[in-house]
C-alpha cells in the first residue's frame, strides 16, 4: 500500500508518501516541503498569528491535494512543539484539521522522541548496541537512549533552533556576545536532562537525525564508508566549535553559500550549532553519526507495525 506522512513542524510541513510491504523497507516516492519558520508567527502571548495559522492551512491544503495526486491510501498527520505548545492551539488544529479533512496527531515532545529513535533504531540495527539519540527541531530538542526499539529514556527540551534564534539571536549577524548568552542559557536547561542520560550505560553509537544536525555535518563533518556500502557523515564536537564563532559573524544571506547551508536553514544554523555543541559536551560525545531517517520515517514504521497483514497462503 502507499503511506503519505504529513510531519507539520515548527520549521516546515513536510510530506512524504512511501510504498511499503510485509518484511519490506519502506521506499520513498514523493518528498514535498513547505518552509514556514512557523516561530516567526508567535507572539508575545504565545498565539500563532492569523497570518501563521494561513500559511499553515495553504501548507497543509497543498499537502493533501499532493497525497491525492499520487493516490495515498492512508494519509498520518502529525504536528510537532509549535502547535502543540501554541496558546490558541486548540484553534489552530481545528483549522489544520478542517483543511485536512480529516483528525490531526498532535505528538507529545517524548512521543516525538521515541518515534525518531525507532527510525534511527531500524536504520542502524540491533547490532548498534546502545543508542543515544540527538533530534533538533524548530522548538525543541529530543534527546533518547537504548538499546531496544523503545528508548530506555526519552525527553524534550525546549532548545529548537527557531525558538532560540527568536530569543537570544535576534539580529543578524548575531555576534558572539549573544551567542554566549545562548549557550548559557542551553547548559543551564539541558543540565537536568544530561545528568539522567549521563548515568545510562555509555552509548555505542552517538546518533543525530534532524536536517539542521545533516546541515552541520555537511559543513564542519567528513564521511566514511559504511557497513552495506552507503556513505555515512561524521560531525566531531571539536570542528562545530571551531565553526561557531564563524558561523556568528556571517550574515545570514551568506551562509547558505556554505557547504549544506541551504537558504530556510540560513537563520537558524548558529542557534543550531550552539544547543547541538553544549548538548554534546554536557552528555560527553566527542564525535556523532547522522542519521538519514527521522520523524516521520518513525511515525511510518510504527504505523505499517499496526497493520494487520494476510498471511500467504500455503
Amino acid at each position: 500500500m502507499r503511506l503519505g506522512v504529513l510531519d507539520i513542524g515548527s520549521n516546515t510541513v513536510h510530506l512524504l508518501v512511501a510504498d511499503v510491504r510485509p518484511g519490506g523497507r519502506p521506499l520513498a516516492t514523493t518528498s514535498q516541503r513547505t518552509v514556514l519558520r512557523l516561530m516567526r508567527y508567535v507572539g508575545a502571548d504565545g498565539a500563532i498569528s492569523e497570518d501563521g495559522v494561513r500559511a499553515l492551512e495553504r501548507a497543509v491544503d497543498e499537502a493533501r491535494r499532493t497525497a491525492a495526486e499520487e493516490r495515498v491510501d492512508e494519509l498520518l498527520a502529525t504536528a510537532t512543539s509549535a502547535v502543540r505548545e501554541a496558546a490558541n492551539g486548540a484553534d489552530v488544529i481545528a483549522r489544520i484539521e478542517a483543511a485536512l479533512g480529516q483528525p490531526l496527531q498532535v505528538l507529545g515532545g517524548e512521543t516525538e522522541a521515541r518515534y525518531t529513535f525507532l527510525a534511527v533504531r531500524r536504520w542502524f540495527g540491533w547490532a548498534a548496541g546502545q543508542i543515544l539519540l540527538f533530534d533538533i527541531g524548530g522548538g525543541s530538542l529530543e534527546v533518547a537512549a537504548g538499546a531496544d526499539e523503545l528508548p530506555e529514556v526519552a525527553a524534550s527540551v525546549p532548545l529548537g533552533a527557531g525558538r532560540m534564534t527568536i530569543a537570544y539571536l535576534p539580529d543578524d549577524p548575531p555576534g558572539e556576545a549573544a551567542v554566549e548568552r545562548l549557550r548559557d542559557h542551553a547548559k543551564a536547561t539541558l543540565a537536568p536532562a544530561a545528568s539522567t542520560f549521563r548515568a545510562l550505560a555509555r552509548p555505542d553509537h552517538v546518533v543525530g537525525s534532524s536536517k539542521a544536525i545533516r546541515s552541520l555535518a555537511k559543513l564542519v563533518g567528513y564521511p566514511v564508508p559504511g557497513w552495506s556500502g552507503i556513505e555515512r557523515m561524521l560531525l566531531p564536537r571539536a570542528s562545530l566549535s571551531s565553526w561557531i564563532p564563524r558561523l556568528a559573524r556571517i550574515p545570514a544571506s551568506a551562509r547558505q553559500e556554505l557547504p549544506g547551508i541551504t537558504a530556510d536553514r540560513t537563520f537558524q544554523i548558529v542557534a543550531a550549532a550552539v544547543v547541538l555543541h553544549e548538548a554534546m559536551k554536557a552528555m560527553d560525545v566527542d564525535e556523532l553519526e547522522v542519521s538519514p531517517w527521522a520523524l516521520r520515517e518513525g511515525v511510518l514504521l510504527r504505523y505499517i507495525e499496526s497493520l494487520s497483514w494476510s498471511t500467504p497462503s500455503a
